[in-house]
């Protein structure tokens, strides 16, 4: 059974793939995992690779959603994305970038701020 914390992951990485499809980005996965770690959304920006973490912070006393993507989870993210491009080659041809999704708050009207190339493979 979900936990509510788990149902509000869930729903912020619905409302950031809704945003991201708004601004014309494909879907190509959703939470590709390895076991090294794990992508939320791998999206196509024309020919761009767009692998996402969204991060969803109520409570911004702790640096907020975007500072919770620590070096530790760039890591995993690299991980999986190596993973991801060795296993779907047809991925490969194009240039990635990681970018993150920071949702403050998920009521009435999301605060959702999309950090373009956020760090480096």
């Amino acid at each position: 059974m979900p936990t509510a914390r788990r149902e509000a992951g869930d729903a912020a990485e619905r409302a950031a793939l809704d945003y991201l499809q708004q601004h014309e980005l494909k879907l190509v996965a959703r939470n590709y995992s390895c076991r090294g770690g794990e992508i939320d959304l791998v999206m196509l920006e024309r020919q761009t690779l767009v692998l996402v973490e969204v991060r969803l912070r109520a409570d911004p006393r702790f640096g907020g959603a975007a500072a919770s993507v620590t070096p530790r989870k760039q890591q995993r993210l690299t991980i999986a994305a190596r993973h991801l491009l060795m296993t779907r080659r047809e991925l490969a041809k194009y240039p990635a970038r990681f970018d993150v999704i920071a949702i403050e708050s998920l009521g009435a009207t999301p605060k959702l701020e999309w950090i373009r190339d956020a760090f480096r493979l």
